[in-house]
């Protein structure tokens, strides 16, 4: 398999996640997206969508993360990353769809290109507009969660491998995250885990 990536794209670090938790092996190639080479004519032959991330197979390739997540979970069953029991994993797709639908959308790289380049925001505004999206979803991811060591239960699952990537960012752009006591206890044991750790922007072959 390759995974054609970013190291900052949270789409992308949630697969990595996935990927690695689930101990698939899988080559890395790197896009880089400010310099905009998810429009190129190349990678557009395979995602004709222009988006990260993109998972190539001996099948085909898939965009789309949650669809990557959830075509991972349904071929790679050895370690699973949703619960058996079904009301149960609606609640981490629950979890992990108001993390990469709410929040993510309108926090985007080509969003907030977008606010800058065709509105004329400036970067204080621009970074206004990411905490206040990211804070209000927090709100209500906090309210989600219960006492367990992850997300749902004591082993990590599809909904850690989405809520992780966005806590990233939003450290990144000075999100206050005390406010937020069960994410960042989560957050912090998860990057624990050499799954995660591995899969940090920090520890990728394009970081820069």
């Amino acid at each position: 398999m390759k995974l054609y990536t970013y190291f900052r794209s949270s789409a992308a670090y949630r697969v990595r996640i996935a990927l690695n938790l689930k101990n698939i092996t899988h080559e890395l190639v790197g896009v880089n997206l400010l310099k905009s080479e998810q429009q190129s004519e190349s990678y557009n032959s395979k995602n004709p969508q222009g988006l990260l991330p993109a998972l190539e197979t001996e099948q085909g390739v898939l965009a789309q993360s949650l669809a990557i997540l959830e075509w991972l979970e349904e071929t790679h069953t050895d370690t699973p990353l949703l619960p058996s029991d079904p009301w149960q994993k609606a609640q981490v797709r629950n979890f992990c769809y108001a993390i990469a639908c709410d929040i993510h959308p309108i926090d985007n790289l080509r969003v907030l290109k977008y606010l800058s380049q065709e509105l004329s925001v400036d970067d204080e505004q621009k970074n206004t507009w990411y905490r206040h999206w990211v804070i209000e979803g927090f709100k209500k991811l906090e309210l989600m969660l219960g006492d367990s060591k992850f997300c749902f239960g004591n082993t990590p699952t599809l909904a850690d491998a989405c809520l992780v990537p966005q806590v990233f960012n939003a450290i990144r752009f000075k999100v206050d995250m005390t406010a937020y006591p069960k994410i960042a206890a989560i957050y912090e044991r998860c990057n624990e885990l050499a799954a995660f750790k591995d899969a940090a922007p920090e520890n990728q072959p394009d970081a820069q």
